[in-house]
């Protein structure tokens, strides 16, 4: 038996260790000896060595073939390292070695990987021969990063092609309504599901978990969980997290013990998700109880995200103090997600002193994110600090710090609608401010105060309501006041944390409308029903 085919075998069989050394021992590999060694590392939990290789084998002169890209681009996009795989798009240009399906499919999937969607996308237009794997990958890619709509667009496409998706098709599918809160066209994508015999998929039902409660929708998770046949910690954790961020903290927690019944291992995920509950409800004990446990129990090393769930405990129950000092004791290194969570509890409960100690920390850590000044901002304005508000501006202006400018979505018909401040871009602008204007005058008949704190300008009273009744979420539910039947549910999704004055005119809507209307919000979701949030006003 010859080297190299000792070698293959090795490869496949062995530790990759081994397989080196083995590797190490021949003279003048050939370019299938290179390939197996760097296809091996590639498929390893360490990909790193398989660049290495490939620099190896192109500095002994030896050119990759066809089947060196697969392999070496499967470990550029698990690194996402993408100059690297820049650099190998360009050889295998100079090779004409980029007009082979498999050579292009990698293409792609390594640019979506690596964040890349819009190289992606082009590498895709570039195809004339698109399979599964491709449409697969690049709807994946602009799922994955942000990009919902254009996937849902490309998946349309797929359809008027004739392409017949598969259950990674439609977990990404289901991924870019879940992001975009698009309901309705989840609905009719699990009716599909159903339809070409994907609900027994595992991976998809997860998605379909994930989406119903992504959407507010958890009745809907609930039965899908129940009518799965196989449940995996996934499915059990999906649950959990989506009540929680519901605002359902206790039916989160009787799920948890459900699951330890059951007898199956909770993830570390798990535990940010019964940590979120305990947060999002005020229940402070309980929730350094599961602490203790996640740790003691289950043998679980607390990660940043941990600590960073028990801050927040503290932050929204008042604690503003105990949460600093249990980030001075924390045995990690605070990062900017910790202190912002900090900045976020001084703000709501009015801890200037502290807030002032979280802002410079995140100055130190990340001084160009817009609302750690935002936030700071509102703590001035709430105490009505109006020099110092000015101040925090005249930073932002110089340092050219820009403030995520705010936006809600909803869903009619089959299209996304998409709302920002002041909004008179809707061919519908003039019924949209006249119902908005009668939406006031209701709500003030209920007994309605604007809640002007956080309106950051010293400016007179009458001024500041006016640009209260123009967020972009009140325009947005005007709108659907408008289009749909009474009693129809509406759901919104906004990319920033909801207002006080949003939140308190949202529950009286839902009362003098008789509507159910569902926010959610940068950080959980708020059921308002007959004047009153599920969050019980802890958010």
């Amino acid at each position: 038996m010859g080297k190299h085919l000792i070698f293959t075998i090795v490869s496949l069989l062995a530790p990759m260790s081994y397989a080196q050394h083995i590797f190490g021992q021949i003279q003048g590999p050939n370019i299938f000896t290179w390939n197996t060694m760097i296809r091996g590392y590639a498929e390893s939990e360490n990909p790193w060595p398989a660049i290495e290789l490939y620099r190896q084998m192109h500095a002994s002169s030896i050119e990759p073939d066809t089947h060196t890209y697969p392999f070496i681009l499967k470990a550029v996009a698990k690194l996402t390292a993408v100059r690297e795989g820049e650099k190998i798009h360009s050889i295998s240009i100079r090779n004409g070695y980029e007009s082979l399906v498999f050579v292009q499919n990698s293409l792609v999937h390594m640019y979506a990987a690596c964040g890349h969607a819009d190289s992606a996308h082009k590498m895709f237009d570039l195809m004339i021969d698109r399979d599964l794997v491709a449409w697969n990958s690049v709807i994946n890619g602009f799922a994955l990063n942000g990009m919902p709509s254009e996937a849902l667009t490309l998946f349309r496409e797929m359809g008027l092609e004739g392409v017949q998706p598969d259950g990674f098709t439609m977990v990404s599918l289901l991924s870019a309504c879940a992001e975009l809160g698009a309901l309705a066209l989840g609905r009719r994508a699990h009716v599909y599901i159903l339809k070409i015999g994907l609900s027994v998929n595992l991976h998809v039902n997860n998605a379909l978990l994930d989406l119903y409660a992504k959407c507010g929708s958890i009745r809907e998770a609930h039965k899908v969980f129940n009518e799965m046949e196989d449940k995996n910690v996934v499915s059990w954790t999906s649950l959990i997290v989506g009540l929680a961020v519901n605002g359902f903290g206790k039916e989160a927690l009787e799920l948890f013990k459900e699951l330890e019944r059951e007898q199956l291992v909770p993830s570390e995920i798990t535990f940010v998700g019964v940590l979120y509950a305990c947060s999002h409800c005020g229940m402070v004990d309980a929730g350094f109880k599961y602490f203790k446990r996640m740790k003691n129990e289950y043998g679980i090393v607390p990660r940043i995200e941990h600590y960073g769930c028990m801050v927040d405990l503290l932050g929204r129950s008042g604690k503003v103090k105990e949460a600093y000092e249990y980030i001075q004791n924390m045995p990690l290194q605070p990062n900017a997600v910790v202190w912002r969570t900090l900045l976020g509890a001084c703000t709501i409960h009015g801890n200037l002193a502290l807030g002032e100690v979280a802002r410079a920390q995140l100055l130190q850590l990340e001084p160009g994110h817009s609302g750690d000044y935002v936030l700071l901002s509102n703590l001035y304005a709430a105490e009505r600090h109006w020099s110092d508000v000015q101040k925090v501006r005249r930073i932002m202006l110089t340092e050219g710090v820009r403030k995520t400018p705010g936006y809600s979505l909803v869903e009619l018909g089959n299209r996304v609608y998409e709302f920002t401040m002041g909004d008179s871009s809707h061919p519908q602008s003039k019924d949209i401010y006249a119902m908005l204007a009668e939406i006031t005058k209701l709500l003030k008949l209920e007994g309605y105060m604007p809640h002007t704190t956080n309106v950051l300008a010293d400016i007179e009273e009458e001024e500041k309501e006016n640009a209260l009744s123009y967020h972009s979420e009140k325009i947005a539910i005007a709108f659907m006041l408008i289009n749909t039947a009474p009693g129809t549910p509406i759901r919104v999704v906004k990319n920033l944390r909801a207002c006080a004055d949003c939140h308190l005119a949202i529950k009286l809507i839902s009362k003098v409308f008789k509507r159910e209307i569902v926010v959610r919000d940068r950080s959980r979701f708020h059921h308002f029903k007959d004047g009153s949030c599920s969050c019980r006003d802890y958010w």
